[in-house]
């Protein structure tokens, strides 16, 4: 996913109120962008650091500017805008990047399904295959040795959406959580029992039920957002 124009680059200077970011500008005029990013961010909002945001041409918006990725004291870029997440996955898929999900003919976004009225990331179907439900989750928090976790907080609709997952595998059809690697410091990826125990357990489960777990890494820059390659998967011993 390319950026256009390219981002513009600011100092972060606090988050706040969850979605509202104070920057500081080159020419050292302060101002706040707007941060569409519900997770508690550790590691990814920290005061001194790079950022780079985005304008909008839309005069009703009352921040025009948006967050989309930032640093960290090691240097590392993020993308901290998680609705980027979901437009990567599908160009990655449609470009054929991610090997697991081709041979399909249609690819759909948002669509109502499962016992917990939530809405699938991506489905995609064809008519000598079964349908192939897929989850979409950013993972964004580092702590050691590269190993990326999530989620970065607890997550009563992540645990949900693991749900779901299974009962769809249950049916007959076939599941996959995706973990798209928005951060070019993260080397292979857990889930964080040590933060949300409940959505560690579900997982674990959802695996033994045949849910298939894929991680993905993102390219990250000013200029693009894009998946590129395969990173494992520690499994909970």
């Amino acid at each position: 996913m390319l950026f256009s124009p390219p981002l513009q680059r600011a100092t972060l200077l606090k988050r706040y109120k969850r979605f509202l970011v104070d920057l500081r500008h080159p020419d050292g005029h302060e101002f706040t962008v707007h941060c569409a990013n519900t997770g508690k961010m550790t590691g990814c909002a920290e005061s001194g650091v790079s950022a780079y945001y985005s304008t909008s041409d839309n005069a009703k918006r009352k921040y025009p500017h948006s967050l989309e990725l930032s640093s960290n004291y090691a240097g590392d870029l993020i993308c901290v805008n998680t609705a980027i997440a979901n437009k990567v996955a599908i160009e990655a898929i449609e470009q054929g990047v991610i090997e697991e999900l081709q041979g399909y003919d249609t690819l759909l976004s948002e669509v109502k399904y499962g016992d917990e009225n939530s809405r699938i990331d991506i489905l995609l179907t064809d008519t000598d295959k079964t349908d192939c439900y897929i989850e979409v989750k950013s993972v964004t928090l580092l702590e050691e040795n590269g190993r990326g976790y999530f989620p970065d907080a607890q997550t009563l609709r992540g645990q949900k959406h693991l749900r779901e997952l299974m009962a769809m595998k249950a049916q007959g059809h076939r599941a996959v959580l995706l973990f798209t690697v928005l951060h070019t410091g993260i080397d292979n990826v857990a889930a964080a029992d040590h933060i949300d125990p409940k959505y560690a357990q579900l997982l674990s489960e959802a695996v033994q039920a045949g849910v298939e777990v894929l991680v993905y890494k993102a390219k990250v820059s000013e200029h693009e957002v894009t998946l590129t390659h395969a990173l494992k998967f520690i499994h909970a011993s």
